[in-house]
């Protein structure tokens, strides 16, 4: 399936299914997972990047074993809304999951999500180890749940 617009995305889902957020690095992958009722998203896990089969394959089996049916990955924009190398790579991963999988792909501005991830962990004064081992999944249910808000905000209008 093709990357989608978020009026698209959503028309797509099929009801009751959970979507998974995605927070792409150079060197890891923060995941988050959404509630059946599309309400909340939760931070999951962190997997390590390898190459874009491998990355694929890791995510393919997650989406089995939890009941996914659609994924939303962070598009890193500059502050000025221009797309520099890292949008860019978040666009070919998307495109390029796309194309190996049936389910309904989005992206979603994902600016400033690390920073305010960061800036919650340290008023909930964690370590800088702890830090660095939550930020990727909690910026990823940062994403997710901000795309979670505008599919609902898109229901009322």
């Amino acid at each position: 399936m093709a990357v989608l617009s978020f009026p698209a995305f959503k028309s797509a889902l099929f009801p009751r299914t959970r979507l998974l957020g995605l927070d792409l690095g150079e060197k890891t992958i923060g995941l988050a997972l959404s509630d059946t009722l599309l309400t909340i998203a939760t931070p999951m896990e962190t997997l390590k990047r390898g190459t874009f089969t491998a990355d694929a394959a890791k995510l393919e089996e997650i989406i089995a074993g939890h009941g996914v049916g659609g994924l939303v990955i962070g598009l890193p924009l500059n502050m000025d809304g221009s797309e520099g190398p890292s949008a860019q790579s978040a666009r070919a991963f998307a495109r390029n999951f796309a194309a190996r999988s049936p389910l309904p792909v989005a992206l979603c501005d994902e600016r400033l999500s690390t920073a305010a991830v960061t800036r919650t962990l340290l008023e909930a004064d964690a370590s800088r180890k702890r830090r660095a081992a939550l930020v990727d999944k909690m910026a990823a249910a940062y994403i997710l749940q901000g795309a979670l808000d505008r599919m609902r905000h898109l229901g009322e209008k």
